[in-house]
């Protein structure tokens, strides 16, 4: 197929069984059939089929949009598509009205094309397709791991490279300008399917690299740090910084809790800790090709009203 007909091998597979392709005038449904040079295989698109999702009024913080694509400031709370346990309210059933009939169809469906996610308690940006053509492009990137993705986070402890217990952990490292950098494989827990757990063979490879830019606390004993990807796995950086050490504050799934000094931090800050309820996570930037423009496109997000007031509350006795 011509690359610009933007049919990936699953929509052909389904195409296939649906009757939408013959050889020499005879519709085929086996994809083990054979061609023979000077066959001719017609392929035939059918217009975009009315997706199962409803679209729903939902507010949406939009950053950018045209044609091709929408990159959306996802609030905390919001699922990204609908699954089982959460069949609604989700950020798709919003682009869904948001986006009406510009939606052209991704994969012979008129809905947006999911091509990376975060969690329902994390924050911050997120690229969606509005066409086969954008979801195709954006996918070979994320594949490619050629996208900028910076996330905020608030960890325990500092990461820093002058922790001789770090040097200690496997899959550890540093690089110049104190940046810890986290090689690992990720897969599902053994005995909790819902959680992602650190391997060393088998899995799938991930790399985080994290860099203090604040700490708080007197001894300091709560860091800011950025987080960058180089893969993008399921829970990664909270996996990762848990397997570090330093996991996020709020994270009740793989951070724990840890008891904070009032001494270090005042009574109030450790209130507000212990008061903070999901994992400290904001995706504050993201930066791609544009898949039809192939400008390069770069946004940021500030950190969400909840995040900002836990900062205030660790810098405020």
């Amino acid at each position: 197929m011509p690359e610009d007909a933007n049919l990936s091998r699953s929509r052909m597979a389904k195409m296939l069984e649906a009757g939408d392709i013959s050889v020499n005038g005879v519709v085929v449904t086996n994809a083990k059939a054979k061609v023979a040079e000077g066959d001719i295989v017609r392929v035939t698109v059918a217009q975009a089929q009315e997706s199962h999702i409803l679209p729903q009024d939902i507010a949406l913080d939009v950053v950018y949009e045209d044609d091709a694509l929408i990159v959306v400031n996802k609030p905390v709370g919001m699922v990204v598509h609908p699954a089982p346990g959460t069949p609604d309210g989700t950020l798709v059933n919003a682009l869904m009205h948001h986006c009406g009939d510009s939606l052209s169809g991704v994969g012979g469906v008129a809905r947006p094309g999911i091509v990376h996610r975060i969690d329902k308690d994390t924050s911050g940006l997120l690229v969606v397709a509005k066409t086969d053509e954008a979801h195709h492009g954006l996918a070979k990137q994320f594949e490619a791991h050629t996208v900028e993705r910076h996330y905020k986070a608030l960890v325990y402890g500092v990461p820093d490279a002058s922790d001789p217990r770090l040097r200690g952990v496997k899959g550890v490292s540093f690089e110049q300008g104190g940046v810890m950098k986290i090689t690992t494989q990720l897969a599902r827990h053994k005995h909790d399917r819902q959680k992602q757990a650190v391997f060393f063979t088998g899995g799938r490879h991930a790399i985080t690299r994290a860099r203090v830019v604040r700490s708080f606390g007197t001894p300091e004993c709560i860091s800011l740090v950025d987080c960058w990807l180089e893969t993008g796995r399921t829970h990664q950086i909270r996996v990762h910084m848990a397997h570090a050490g330093h996991g996020l504050v709020g994270d009740q799934t793989y951070g724990g809790r840890r008891k904070l000094s009032e001494k270090a931090f005042g009574a109030g800050a450790v209130a507000a800790v212990k008061a903070f309820e999901r994992q400290a996570l904001h995706a504050a930037t993201l930066g791609f090709e544009h898949p039809v423009s192939k400008e390069f496109l770069r946004f940021e997000a500030g950190l969400p009203p909840d995040f900002v007031e836990l900062i205030s509350g660790l810098t405020s006795e």
